[in-house]
């Protein structure tokens, strides 16, 4: 689905892991890659400057990605020096990055607002499609089910659809990535088309039911016209819960969601479906930044 990538890490996300997974992650179509870590600034004294012996440091730790490389694929190092947004840009223009994979804790909204991200900062320099990944998990995985899920990181989509500009929008994103995927790297879809009940007395009409139905088998079709393998579901009640229960059931390898509209700081924070799964689910969200 996405031929380069970048891969950034600060050591205490787990991403650092992925080093060992060069031809895994070559299993999922990716054709370049690049390791990125920003040490920190050496602070002591009254003027910050940077580190070197960090730089090595972490040079040295990001370099087992160059022991086995497959034919046809590059792997490089990036390590700067300050803060991450600053460096990050220019590595983006540079190699045209495809996709970029952040691990990023889960938070509450209130958390999110005090503290900020770097998934925040960086959604809003690139128009890339983020793939946020839970240090909870790759850090306890064993290597193993780590190798595994190298190799399956969109192979099998979950897709919350309502017909909303941004359910469109994530949809055109997925279908242009897909017509240039890399044999089976993305082999299979699930849309979910959830409709909210706002009481428990609330009675649904069965005509939305149908309605939603009506649109989510067009949107199959637009999907399986790419060779795709696709399941369409409507349910009913909480779409957040829903959601999250169907990854469960459907045994899938990360939801798709997206934003339409140009991106803030505001727009992550405030409630919604798409910011609510971005900060809570357990599953790998695969995001698409606005167009810039």
């Amino acid at each position: 689905m996405f031929q380069r990538c970048l891969i950034c890490t600060e050591f205490s996300d787990g991403l650092d892991r992925l080093v060992k997974f060069v031809p895994s992650l070559a299993k999922s179509g990716l054709q370049q890659i690049i390791f990125y870590h920003s040490a920190p600034l050496w602070e002591e004294g009254e003027v910050a400057r940077i580190d070197k012996d960090k730089i090595n440091e972490a040079k040295q730790k990001l370099s087992e990605a160059l022991r086995i490389i497959p034919k046809g694929v590059e792997v490089k190092i990036e390590v700067s020096s300050g803060d991450p947004v600053d460096s990050i840009p220019r590595i983006l223009a540079t190699h045209q990055i495809d996709v970029v994979i952040l691990g990023t804790t889960i938070r509450s909204l209130l958390e999110e607002k005090i503290f900020g991200s770097t998934s925040t900062k960086i959604a809003k320099l690139t128009s890339a499609p983020i793939l946020i990944l839970r240090p909870e998990l790759i850090s306890t995985y064993r290597e193993e089910e780590l190798d595994l899920r190298c190799q399956h990181l969109w192979r099998y989509l979950l897709i919350p659809y309502n017909d909303s500009k941004a359910a469109r929008y994530c949809l055109d994103r997925i279908k242009h990535y897909a017509k240039s995927r890399a044999g089976n790297s993305f082999s299979k879809c699930l849309l979910l088309w959830v409709i909210e009940e706002v009481g428990r007395t609330e009675v649904i009409p069965e005509q939305k039911v149908k309605d939603a139905k009506e649109k989510l088998n067009s949107v199959k079709a637009e999907l399986e016209a790419l060779d795709l393998e696709v399941e369409a579901e409507v349910r009913r009640g909480n779409p957040v819960h829903e959601i999250l229960q169907a990854g469960v059931n459907f045994d899938i390898s990360a939801i798709a969601i997206g934003y339409d509209y140009p991106f803030s700081l505001i727009s992550w924070t405030v409630p919604s479906i798409a910011s609510d799964l971005l900060r809570s689910s357990w599953f790998p969200v695969l995001f698409f930044s606005p167009q810039k």
